[in-house]
């Protein structure tokens, strides 16, 4: 019973090991500030007066 309980130990520190480096990971950055965006601009199709009609018949 003491191997089943010493694997058991093990294996929990291993997972437990593994989470800790994955949280230090992922905390490492500032929440995409230090990031630069995709969006530079605005379109320029759209900058111009829309036109609505409507429906004849």
């Amino acid at each position: 019973m003491s191997t089943d309980d010493t694997a058991a130990s093990d294996m929990k520190r291993k997972f437990k090991e593994a989470l800790d480096k994955k949280n230090a990971q992922h905390r490492r950055g500032e929440a995409h500030l230090d990031g630069d965006s995709a969006v530079h601009g605005t379109h320029t199709a759209a900058q111009t007066k829309r036109e609505f009609r409507r429906k004849s018949g």
